[in-house]
């Protein structure tokens, strides 16, 4: 049994791009799986 929620969210691996394998600075309403240098996204 799970002692306290956040300890558990606390604890996740980090997410890791699905195409170069680098962690992914994840944001709450963002479900995608891959990195902003894969996608393609440049700062403006």
């Amino acid at each position: 049994m799970v002692q306290n929620i956040l300890e558990f969210f606390r604890n996740l691996p980090q997410k890791q791009c699905a195409e170069c394998g680098k962690s992914i600075e994840e944001q709450h309403e963002c479900y995608g799986n891959k990195c902003d240098h894969c996608l393609g996204v440049s700062d403006m």
